[in-house]
């Protein structure tokens, strides 16, 4: 590592936030409208929004390509389907992975009807594949029996020897943790780490309190402990590259 070691905290206040009739899009990165994704983001991750969907609304086709997009949902089920076919109910502790490649057409929606008044909260975050022009696909996987263990999982990776669906990016890895009170993770030492706490709150070494929503940026460093003050998912990019 050649930079200058930093953490950042980024309280979860001061994300962008979007809104219309049926979504409240939280983003730490600054996604909605005509915003270079490139240029705002931190190693590899480009768009890390916290969506919430109403019941029975959401987004309806639209094309992605050449991006990697992970879906992480923490309350609700998300309905999924593409121009290739999948299609795909995403819970908590579902992770999903679409590679867009040459280009895919996707719809996701909150899968609860109007009347049910259950929402859909869910994490969606894009990093960019090693090589464009690819054939889309499509992974999903569940975690939930890793999970229980408390520890940190790797739920989404490209690296070598990492578990997870299966990124086209060998530079990353997305971990995921649900803690109870008191337990803790360490922080992977990378060039780059993007910590968010999901939901719960919690103790990050060097930082201080962390709540719901808060995100830490790490560059050059690692090693730090996250303590769950709560009842807490804890999610972690480990990256080992960035935009030139």
């Amino acid at each position: 590592m050649t930079s200058k070691p930093q953490v950042t905290h980024l309280p979860g206040a001061q994300r962008h936030h979007w809104w219309n009739e049926w979504l409240d899009s939280k983003q730490s990165f600054p996604a909605t409208g005509n915003y270079d994704l490139a240029a705002n983001a931190h190693g590899l991750l480009m768009v890390h929004n916290e969506d919430t969907v109403f019941p029975g609304e959401g987004f309806d086709s639209h094309q992605h390509e050449n991006m990697e997009i992970v879906t992480w949902v923490l309350e609700g089920t998300l309905k999924h389907t593409d121009s290739e076919g999948n299609s795909g109910l995403i819970y908590p502790g579902l992770v999903q992975r679409m590679s867009a490649g040459t280009g895919i057409r996707h719809t996701e929606t909150n899968a609860s009807s109007r009347s049910s008044r259950e929402k859909l909260r869910v994490v969606q975050m894009w990093i960019p594949p090693d090589t464009d022009g690819t054939d889309p696909s499509y992974e999903e996987l569940d975690v939930q029996d890793q999970l229980a263990s408390g520890e940190l999982v790797p739920v989404a990776s490209g690296m070598p020897g990492r578990g997870g669906v299966r990124i086209g990016n060998r530079y990353a890895t997305l971990h995921a943790a649900r803690l109870a009170p008191g337990e803790s993770v360490t922080v992977p030492d990378a060039p780059y780490g993007h910590v968010f706490v999901a939901d719960g709150s919690a103790v990050f070494e060097t930082v201080g309190d962390v709540a719901q929503g808060d995100a830490v940026r790490l560059t050059a460093t690692g090693g730090h402990r996250v303590t769950a003050s709560t009842a807490s998912e804890i999610l972690i990019w480990e990256m080992h590259a960035g935009f030139a």
